[in-house]
């Protein structure tokens, strides 16, 4: 019976305060709801920070203030000085100051001039987040409501964040953070107390005083709030005349720019955040040195562009980050060249290496032909434009031929290539393998600094795993680098396959690389010994474009690229003169590294033949035991010994038809075919030739013979010189016995012999020729080649 008269009465109340009750309704959801969620939405500018936090740059806010985004830390010596200065009672109110609010009326009456303010550190939040608004007595009312919104919905110290990050400071410098570099170049938390006094000061009138201007009456204010600091106690007697000596702020800092391109690339992205990056800013400095002094020695040949890029190989995190050198604007200053696609030059030849190491194509020591080389219309050449005619393959990658390289690649599949290029996620190879044809493996593609970089590290990254993790890999060894301090790279799970290549041909690749040949000539590399060992690659590219320099250690990986933005050539612009000297300069700065661990479980121990780098065979002479990888065991035995038959002297070769059988010497002889033993020799002065047979000696007695210049279906076009001369051609031909009469025809007219050095210059009409050459035994080889205009 009650709860029916409880009830009755409470719709009767309610039906006779309807009005009040719904207005009282309303009243509390405006109340409620007045404030905005987010507070300021003013622009705030693009801030990175190192690895401990220390500031690496700042892009300026888009309506032009220095606004750093909020930081709800502050820091405390700040945080006494402003509650001195400003509001001591924050702590005690409800977002007002009812004394200092009558206080303030009774004073301003008296005087009938605004002669006091009452307003307490969040009524002046809410001022500043209403930006604009005339500062009347309504305008007052509502940021008590506000304010009072405000303590409700949030804590003390984040109000006291809001203020310290939004007050402005004079100037278009707003919030301590930017005003502690603006005014005193440092981070506000290692301000002194004199520096955080005269802060605190500041945003009372900011437009009145700041630094370098009514020095005089800020210097009063500073000094009364330290003052007051003694007498409350928070500072003693030393650090307040010690405070009292210290000057004040004149012309503002310019904010640090350690990592300017970097910050560029951050804005893209993050732009009005706060970015805590993985730089080490000890290292970063260096570099910038670094590459300043070496731009200083560069643009003397008018080569104004430079990038590093370091990378951390256990967490694949950026450790420094230089874009560009300190240019100017008509060089391209401001081009982050870092992540911009460039000719690759050389720097892809070690995936190729590892490919064929992995796929069981090569042993690492194996003959690979150096000889003139014609495909269709492409002509690979070696940088010193001679040939070495066989080179092992070891060599052939630490000395960056490219014969060697172009021939490799023709033999493992351009298709099959591409294919790990695109594995390896090489962001700007984006055609199919027949766009870039041969020249792929000699910079006929582009890549960038940064996956050529993050390629390298995984390789790195792949052997310390193998070996770290009883012969495992991870399923996500080739990732992104990362420049964020807080991000942990997930290299996936352990698998017992292989990611791309294996550990073994990795570890062989980098055994070549680590003996590429630093030039002792140059001053920075005179402190390198065994002792440091890196593996590294140059590059050019065709027209002397890029210059590449990329190398690794167990720890780090290293990256550079010179050159011009613009894509502009000059003379000296190649790897190991303009970059390979940087990259030595920043190994230097970095701590020393261990070698990489031998990974025993994808190796084989097996017998080599010495001389040619090949699994032995019975005939091999010498022989050694090597690791090669596993799948090194599916190479064909070696193609170059062969077994000859000798007289008695070892002079001559012979058989039955002159010899007897029982005087016969059988002996292994190391032989190589015409064209590669036409270089090879020259090189190598202890190869012996195939000895003649002997004269009374019947049967096949055939001599080998190659074409070296011009190959077959060779388009030829005869330059002319500056007085209209035509030059001639040079035919050149191998012989396996140069000693031997060579007679040549051309469209089967007699033109001469030649004996010892078959080179022959002629001068043929427009159109296609058929060249034969036969030597004295009968032995014939022909081409066909066509001469245009």
């Amino acid at each position: 019976m009650s709860y029916m008269y409880s009830v009755a009465h409470l719709k009767a109340f309610i039906k006779r305060h309807n009005i009040k009750l719904s207005s009282a309704v309303i009243l509390i959801l405006l109340y409620y709801f007045c404030l905005p969620q987010q507070l300021f939405t003013a622009p705030t500018a693009t801030v990175i920070t190192s690895e401990n936090n220390a500031l690496l740059g700042a892009q300026i806010a888009k309506d032009g203030q220095w606004r750093f985004p909020y930081n709800a830390a502050t820091p405390d010596k700040f945080k006494q000085c402003i509650l001195l200065f400003e509001d001591e009672y924050f702590y005690n109110h409800p977002g007002f100051n009812p004394v200092a609010i009558y206080k303030a009326f009774r004073d301003n009456l008296k005087s009938n001039t605004k002669k006091r303010g009452a307003s307490t550190l969040t009524q002046q939040v809410i001022r500043l987040s209403r930006q604009g608004k005339r500062r009347t007595y309504l305008e007052k009312v509502k940021e008590l409501i506000f304010a009072t919104r405000l303590e409700l919905r949030t804590t003390k110290d984040h109000i006291l964040a809001y203020y310290s990050s939004y007050a402005p400071f004079g100037g278009n410098v707003v919030g301590l953070d930017a005003a502690s570099w603006r005014y005193f170049n440092r981070n506000a938390s290692d301000l002194s107390w004199a520096e955080s006094a005269t802060l605190a000061v500041l945003p009372n009138a900011p437009r009145l005083i700041y630094p370098g201007k009514r020095q005089k009456h800020l210097l009063q204010k500073r000094n009364a709030l330290l003052q007051k600091l003694l007498r409350r106690g928070v500072i003693d007697t030393l650090t307040y005349n010690l405070s009292l000596a210290e000057t004040l702020p004149q012309k503002p800092y310019p904010l640090p720019q350690i990592a300017p391109h970097l910050l560029q690339h951050i804005s893209k992205t993050a732009y009005g955040k706060q970015v805590h990056t993985s730089i080490k800013k000890p290292l970063q400095n260096q570099i910038n040195r670094i590459v300043a002094t070496h731009y200083k020695h560069l643009s003397q040949n008018e080569i104004y562009n430079a990038a590093v890029l370091v990378l951390d190989v256990h967490t694949r995190k950026v450790l420094s980050y230089v874009g560009n050198t300190p240019t100017d604007k008509a060089h391209q200053k401001n081009v982050n060249v870092i992540d911009k696609p460039r000719s690759t030059g050389s720097v892809l030849k070690p995936f190729l290496y590892a490919a064929m190491l992995d796929s069981g194509d090569l042993l690492p020591h194996m003959l690979v032909a150096d000889i003139p080389t014609q495909y269709g219309n492409y002509n690979p050449e070696n940088y010193d434009k001679t040939y070495e005619g066989a080179v092992p393959a070891s060599r052939a990658l630490s000395k960056s031929l490219n014969v060697p390289a172009v021939r490799m690649l023709k033999a493992f599949g351009l298709e099959r290539f591409h294919h790990y290029l695109k594995q390896l996620q090489l962001k700007d190879i984006t055609y199919n393998a027949n766009h870039y044809g041969l020249s792929l493996i000699l910079g006929g593609a582009e890549s960038n600094l940064w996956d050529l970089c993050k390629s390298y590290a995984a390789l790195s990254g792949t052997l310390n795993h193998f070996s770290e993790s009883s012969s495992r890999y991870f399923e996500n060894e080739f990732c992104e680098p990362s420049f964020l301090a807080s991000e942990a790279i997930d290299f996936g799970a352990q698998t017992s396959e292989k990611t791309l290549f294996d550990a073994a041909s990795i570890y062989l690749t980098y055994e070549s690389l680590k003996n590429v040949n630093r030039p002792e000539s140059e001053d920075n590399w005179a402190f390198f010994d065994s002792s440091k060992q890196i593996a590294w690659k140059t590059g050019t590219s065709f027209g002397y474009r890029d210059a590449w320099a990329i190398g690794t250690t167990k720890d780090y990986v290293v990256g550079v690229w010179v050159g011009n933005a613009d894509g502009e050539g000059r003379p000296g612009l190649v790897g190991v003169q303009a970059a390979a000297p940087l990259l030595f300069d920043v190994f230097d700065k970095l701590p020393r590294s261990d070698w990489f661990a031998k990974p025993f479980d994808e190796m084989q121990n097996i017998s080599i033949c010495s001389q040619s780098g090949y699994r032995a065979a019975p005939d091999c002479t010498t022989t050694q035991q090597n690791f090669v990888p596993t799948s090194g065991l599916k190479t064909k035995a070696c193609p170059y010994h062969t077994l000859i038959h000798l007289d008695p002297t070892e002079t001559y070769q012979v058989n039955t038809s002159c010899e007897d059988l029982s005087k016969i010497t059988h002996k292994p002889w190391f032989v190589l075919p015409p064209i590669m033993a036409h270089y090879y020799q020259t090189k190598n002065p202890f190869y012996k030739a195939l000895p003649k047979f002997r004269t009374d000696c019947l049967g096949d007695h055939a001599m080998a013979m190659a074409w070296i210049y011009p190959k077959a279906n060779t388009v030829i076009f005869l330059p002319k010189d500056f007085d209209g001369t035509t030059n001639e051609l040079i035919l050149k031909l191998a012989h396996s016995k140069p000693d031997s009469t060579v007679f040549w025809y051309m469209d089967a007219t007699y033109i001469t012999a030649t004996k010892n050095i078959h080179e022959l210059a002629v001068l043929p009409k427009l159109g296609t020729h058929r060249l034969t050459a036969v030597d004295a035994y009968g032995n014939e080889t022909s081409c066909t080649f066509s001469i245009t205009k």
